[in-house]
């Protein structure tokens, strides 16, 4: 679908000089997603790789771990009073005999594209509900060059942002920094359930042997999604929480943020870092 972006009129003003034009801006609409046809949350993300999204939030809430738990992903026709497919609102039907989690107030859940799932409760819920632990062995080893070398690879893979400068990207690399898949959307969290919810259909859960980078800072939700994809290192060009900062060290998450050229912190997980030899 072509709903990335929209065309808007703008007053365009440079150094005292008027003028009328027509500006690209990243498109921004609501994606509810039910299981089983109930409604569990909604989102704002810019519409694209909506089924992706779907299940990888469904991976980022311990619903799913495998592509197998998902008989199918559909948008709901007639989601309107008037019977028209918005192509806003997607069904997830679980497989047969997977356990359908209750669906109560505290799982209905809005999600906004800045804060992803506000009020997460506490490291306790990852801890019980991951599948798929950190668990790479023998442990992925990066050098600092390989990783300020990613921001850039990313940046060159981006193909929206250059028209409207208004998105957030996540991309997934290799251990030795082969870009794997990247995705763009206004939410940055929105960006890493849709490489996860593609990881998942391709049978690529979990993805114990892979860098995720992403564009911003490193928030709480964006640790945890890590987690639950059994991602071991997450790189962020700006700065972790603290929160995040907590969640790495106990899950076993490599977490490093300020990623700006040779320049780096190492907040959790420093043991994947491979410096030189005598190097602290």
């Amino acid at each position: 679908m072509g709903r990335v972006t929209e065309r808007r009129r703008t007053l365009r003003i440079r150094d005292g000089a008027v003028s009328s034009r027509a500006d690209t801006l990243v498109a921004e609409e609501p994606l509810e997603i039910r299981l089983n046809g109930k409604p569990l949350a909604i989102t704002m993300r810019t519409p694209g790789d909506d089924f992706a999204l779907a299940a990888g939030f469904l991976v980022s809430e311990g619903v799913i771990a495998e592509g197998g738990e998902v008989q199918s992903i559909v948008y709901c026709a007639g989601a309107t009073a008037d019977g028209v497919n918005t192509y806003n609102v997607v069904d997830v039907k679980l497989a047969p005999g997977v356990v359908v989690p209750d669906i109560t107030l505290e799982r209905n859940v809005y999600t906004t594209s800045s804060c992803g799932l506000c009020g997460k409760a506490s490291l306790d819920a990852v801890r019980t509900t991951t599948r798929h632990p950190v668990g790479d062995t023998p442990p992925v080893r990066v050098t600092p060059e390989l990783l300020s070398a990613l921001p850039d690879r990313l940046r060159a893979a981006q193909k929206v942002f250059d028209r409207t400068g208004g998105l957030h990207a996540a991309a997934l690399f290799s251990e030795k920094g082969e870009l794997l898949d990247v995705r763009e959307d206004v939410g940055r969290h929105n960006a890493v359930d849709k490489l996860v919810g593609r990881a998942l259909t391709d049978g690529r859960l979990p993805l114990s042997r892979s860098v995720l980078l992403v564009s911003g800072r490193a928030s709480f939700e964006l640790a945890q999604k890590a987690v639950m994809a059994g991602i071991p290192v997450l790189a962020a060009v700006s700065a972790p929480s603290s929160l995040a900062v907590d969640l790495a060290a106990e899950s076993g998450l490599t977490l490093v943020g300020f990623l700006r050229g040779p320049s780096m912190n190492v907040y959790a997980g420093e043991h994947r870092i491979a410096l030189e030899a005598g190097v602290h």
